[in-house]
């Protein structure tokens, strides 16, 4: 059975250059690139997250996510979003955006990282448990 799991390096300020790098040493594995965003007083949250391809015959797919760590304020995006879409786009993936709540409204993160992957199993997006 194929199983989504997440992964939080943290919240994104350093830690979004250790995404990347995992982006670029791993480009043959990505399965696709995602920038959530939940609202919060004065902007966003955003997350950026990254799902690989199962590890040879493994039954886990990891997805590398910072978490709500970038702050946007406005249409200008903030500078670790744009090298998080640049790298993105350097692998051949286009970053999917999604609108998710804000962690802080689940009583524990793995309630929050279960809705996402349910978003994102119905939508298409990581493939179903098999």
């Amino acid at each position: 059975m194929l199983q989504q799991y997440f992964i939080e390096l943290g919240e994104g300020y350093g830690d979004i250059y250790e995404l990347m790098e995992l982006m670029e040493t791993n480009q043959h594995r990505i399965h696709r690139t995602f920038i959530f965003s939940s609202n919060i007083k004065g902007g966003q949250a955003i997350s950026l997250a990254v799902a690989f391809q199962s590890a040879r015959n493994s039954n886990f797919m990891p997805i590398y996510i910072c978490r709500e760590g970038i702050t946007q304020t406005g249409e200008s995006k903030p500078k670790r979003r744009l090298l998080f879409e640049e790298a993105s786009l350097a692998c051949g993936q286009e970053p999917i955006y999604i609108g998710l709540k804000h962690s802080t409204e689940f009583a524990d993160t793995k309630l929050f990282y279960q809705y996402i992957t349910g978003i994102l199993r119905l939508n298409h997006l990581v493939p179903p448990l098999q």
